[in-house]
């Protein structure tokens, strides 16, 4: 079971191993708890420009979402309906009914519920800082750590992870590509020391899946970069998909090349 926060997440953080898991028999499930609103609209135009439509966007994203989960062979897809709270420091942060401003018990309950109902032998979502300090990937980690507190499921829980090391190959890709990096500042944010890094899985059997689901969300202009990659770069940058174990109850030693080492 895969938490996330918007439509697209699933692709650019666990596409790979949505794919992978599927194609090896095991029943993946996507739980996204927003409906994404605040997302581009048509033409790349953000909330309160004109043309920006809510609810239209919201469609758009549903659609391109269930393709996405098509590509990746996801069992069964779960919508938790929250409105997108926006960036960090957006007003719509604290607006009735956003995802960020709901108070955690409702939503972990509703997870839990799915919890109980799938019994996913693995659960992956954001760690405490939403990977990047997006509200909406803080709330789904805080629903998700809460609502597995409440189940009798046995989950092992995971966070995907850029390994610290990796940094070098990014700033490549980059650089091969003409493009500015992210200076060195944002990529130790986002990044995570190796030695916390507990598990990398190869994807790179998958790596066409994962970009046609990221291609899938057309309407998010966030991807475009990674989107122009060609076969080679896309798989230096997606080919192994790499998590921090944040709970486990199998013993299964760490490092590991499988979220299920030790469950099956």
């Amino acid at each position: 079971m895969a938490v996330h926060a918007h439509p697209d997440d699933e692709a650019s953080t666990t596409g790979g191993i949505l794919a992978r898991y599927a194609d090896e028999g095991v029943r993946t499930v996507l739980v996204t708890c927003t409906r994404g609103e605040l997302g581009d609209g048509p033409g790349g135009v953000k909330p309160g420009e004109a043309g920006h439509d809510e609810t239209a966007v919201a469609t758009t994203r549903r659609d391109e979402l269930e393709a996405s989960c098509s590509i990746l062979g996801v069992s069964a897809l779960e919508m938790l309906g929250y409105h997108d709270s926006g960036m960090a420091g957006w007003p719509q942060n604290d607006a009735p009914g956003s995802f960020w401003s709901t108070p955690v018990a409702e939503p972990a309950a509703r997870l839990a519920a799915l919890v109980e109902h799938y019994r996913p032998q693995v659960v992956v979502t954001y760690d405490d800082n939403g990977f990047y300090g997006h509200p909406d990937h803080i709330q789904a980690h805080r629903i998700t750590v809460a609502a597995l507190a409440t189940t009798s499921a046995k989950s092992k829980l995971y966070c995907p992870a850029i390994p610290r090391s990796a940094i070098g190959r990014f700033a490549s890709v980059f650089a091969e590509e003409g493009a500015d990096a992210p200076p060195a500042e944002e990529f130790d944010t986002i990044s995570t020391p190796d030695e916390l890094v507990t598990t990398y899985v190869d994807c790179s059997a998958f790596v066409a899946r994962k970009r046609a689901a990221l291609a899938a969300h057309a309407s998010q202009m966030d991807n475009a970069f990674f989107l122009r990659l060609d076969d080679e770069r896309f798989a230096q940058v997606f080919g192994v998909e790499s998590f921090v174990r944040l709970s486990d109850t199998t013993g299964a030693p760490v490092p590991e090349d499988d979220l299920f080492a030790g469950a099956r």
